[in-house]
């Protein structure tokens, strides 16, 4: 189809659309050429299809951006406003030849997408964070506040998750860093996952779930469902935002408590951002063994800061947040992201405390772009950890 058909469609796609508005009904071919007849337009088969299926995309699912989810290896799908929309496919954004040509169709794309997760998106409330029916994770700003128009962010989830071995073949983990990895799980050692936005942090710790002994039972505490581990004993508790009424709201911190009383062998907090880390701590020191999860940073030294802030944040001193974190968390897992936007697992951390009772990363094993490891100054406290889990 050419431009100019393409321009033509999208003109009689309008006219059409707000004739169908004035009369509500379901849409079929055979009111959309009853809207093309009232407004003295072309009735041809080829047309009517055409202004049909363009209608269709716009008011079922995501739209334009179907084909883009279901597609293969895709794990981010961004629109930016008018204009081309991106995609990740684990190597960093790219343009496909999709494309909205006004701010009117991202705005509405994105109020429908909100809506189906059971959310508003308007001038009073801007931006929401949902789960759509079929498990994408969809985040949404509406211009003004968002540059150069309504931003639209969609995490699609992998069904089945990943295994060790898979990402062993892609590369993320070498054949060392899988071994070492294995020995973490199978030790029960407890563990927090760090990285960036987009580093594969959660396709890491879902892999590693996947790991675990089929014997034991896992709980797993999200704000949004990320994490889908292939493994037979797991239950996921997911948190939920306030009503339009500010009202109903249940955060990670309550999830935690409530996932202490279900009998979990582990206890996974899918990425630790506010309050929930003090019972997380509290958790992971009560002898649930092998406890897990993910946090923001930079690197695997910036992980007793970011701990210490989210714990003053909920009101617990900075020598007690030093204490627990000492206590729960045996080895950091840091993903790192290249500027070809290839994940892979860059550096292995183990914790110990300065003379001065606070706590700090060691490095015990860096990866680099090609795959080397070098042992660094926590190499033997690493070896000690996992020796002492294997008993």
């Amino acid at each position: 189809m050419s431009q100019g058909d393409l321009d033509e469609v999208a003109g009689l796609v309008e006219e059409v659309r707000g004739r169908l508005v004035r009369t509500p009904g379901e849409l079929t071919p055979h009111r959309v050429a009853e809207a093309l007849r009232a407004a003295g337009r072309p009735v041809g088969d080829a047309s009517v299809l055409a202004v049909y299926e363009a209608l269709r995309r716009d008011v079922v699912g995501a739209g334009p951006l179907d084909p883009l989810l279901r597609r293969p290896g895709v794990t981010d799908v961004l629109v930016n406003g008018s204009g081309p929309v991106l995609v990740d496919e684990g190597r960093g954004l790219r343009a496909t030849s999709v494309r909205f040509d006004s701010e009117e169709q991202v705005r509405r794309l994105a109020q429908r997408l909100v809506a189906s997760g059971g959310r508003r998106l308007d001038d009073a409330a801007p931006w929401a964070d949902v789960r759509l029916p079929d498990g994408t994770r969809c985040h949404a700003v509406l211009a003004p506040l968002a540059r150069p128009g309504t931003a639209i962010s969609l995490r699609v989830p992998r069904q089945g998750g990943f295994t060790l071995e898979e990402l062993r073949d892609d590369a993320t983990l070498g054949e060392e860093t899988y071994d070492l990895v294995r020995q973490v799980v199978a030790g029960r050692v407890a563990f927090l996952v760090t990285g960036g936005t987009g580093s594969g942090k959660t396709t890491l710790l879902s892999a590693l779930l996947g790991a675990v002994d089929p014997a034991e039972r896992i709980v797993v505490v999200e704000d949004a469902t990320e994490l889908r581990p292939a493994h037979p004993h797991v239950v996921g508790l997911e948190g939920r935002p306030a009503n339009l009424e500010g009202a109903g709201a249940v955060s990670l911190r309550d999830l935690v408590r409530q996932a202490l009383r279900m009998r979990p062998d582990r206890l996974v907090v899918g990425e630790v951002r506010d309050g929930a880390v003090v019972e997380l701590l509290a958790a992971m020191n009560t002898g649930h063994e092998g406890g897990c999860g993910t946090v923001h940073a930079n690197s695997a030294a910036d992980l007793p800061a970011r701990i210490e802030a989210l714990a003053l944040a909920a009101g617990l001193g900075r020598d007690a947040a030093h204490s627990q974190l000492a206590a729960a968390v045996d080895v950091v897992l840091h993903m790192a992201r290249d500027r070809g936007g290839r994940r892979r697992l860059a550096e292995v951390a183990v914790l110990e405390r300065d003379p001065a009772g606070l706590v700090r990363t060691a490095t015990a094993v860096t990866v680099d772009g090609d795959g080397r490891l070098s042992s660094g100054p926590g190499a033997r406290r690493l070896l000690d950890v996992l020796d002492r889990s294997g008993r």
